[in-house]
């Protein structure tokens, strides 16, 4: 798991979520053949993040390009798609939560009233990135899409809570002492 996952799976952690990283998805032979991914090894999932209370499953992805440009989206879309194909692929992303859902209720893990949403963690936006547009388009998708704001915000209720060893917590109660 990179650090900006660590970061997002403490975060979620401090909002009642239970936090697997890096999970795998196993498609079928069929599944890949149907999503033209043939050769396809399993999918991955950076965040998967349930919260018994609500029987909500996140799968999230994170974006942080902190020192790039970061997340692009103009027009009604992704620049640069390919980085985001759960997102801009209506048909892998029907797949994928598909046999994510079977998986996980096979295993016991989630009750099958659970409601699977993708979500999107992003650590930059690229400076001409159509902020409503996105937030708009998420909306319409019915997605949830975590923010650099969000995530501010969220550090910051961190700090102000009891003492936890995870480096990102430990930054985020140094960072608020220095204000």
């Amino acid at each position: 798991m990179d650090a900006f996952e660590s970061l997002i799976a403490m975060l979620l952690r401090h909002e009642g979520y239970w936090v697997t990283p890096s999970y795998k998805v196993n498609l079928t032979k069929e599944e890949k053949v149907s999503i033209e991914r043939p050769s396809s090894p399993r999918w991955e999932i950076d965040l998967l993040a349930y919260k018994p209370s609500t029987s909500d499953l996140l799968a999230i992805e994170c974006k942080s390009y902190l020192d790039s440009t970061g997340v692009d989206f103009r027009d009604g879309e992704f620049r640069f798609p390919t980085r985001y194909k759960l997102f801009t692929d209506e048909k892998l992303w029907r797949v994928v939560r598909k046999r994510l859902s079977d998986q996980l209720l096979k295993s016991g893990t989630i009750l099958p009233k659970t409601t699977i949403k993708l979500c999107l963690a992003i650590g930059k936006r690229a400076g001409k990135c159509d902020l409503k547009g996105m937030e708009s388009h998420f909306a319409e998708q019915s997605w949830k899409l975590f923010q650099p704001e969000w995530i501010i915000k969220q550090l910051e209720k961190a700090a102000a809570q009891g003492y936890e060893n995870d480096i990102a917590f430990v930054v985020a109660k140094l960072l608020q002492r220095t204000k």
